[in-house]
């Protein structure tokens, strides 16, 4: 049995990560966020995770239940999508943080990840 752990590894960390997403990565939309995803060298380590997300979206409990929902969906699925890629996930303004779960966060992520993995196979 496989260990679902999201460990420190697995997160973006340091400001320079971030801002490598942000200038060098490719951006990516669905209907309620904005995924900055840049390819890494290392073919080891699978996706590494960072969520920014401003005061704008609400309180604190509203910026915490969005960036739980989406860490949730990417500790499930790390196994599914096993790429080397930094992503930077930015929640849009139109995202009620009391309508976001799992079911919709795989709704939104799971085309637009499945999609990347096969480009990756074909190149």
């Amino acid at each position: 049995m496989s260990r679902l752990a999201w460990n420190k590894e697995r997160r973006l960390l340091g400001s320079p990560e971030f801002t490598a997403c942000y200038e060098q990565g490719k951006k990516h939309f669905t209907k309620s966020f904005i995924l900055f995803m840049r390819k890494r060298s290392d073919p080891d380590g699978g996706i590494r995770l960072g969520l920014t997300v401003s005061k704008k979206m609400g309180h604190a409990v509203a910026r915490n239940r969005i960036k739980r929902v989406v860490r949730e969906y990417f500790r499930l699925h790390q196994f599914d999508f096993d790429l080397p890629l930094d992503i930077v996930v930015v929640p849009k303004r139109n995202l009620e943080a009391k309508q976001l779960t799992l079911a919709l966060a795989k709704e939104e992520f799971t085309p637009l990840l499945s999609r990347l993995r096969s480009e990756a196979a074909a190149s």
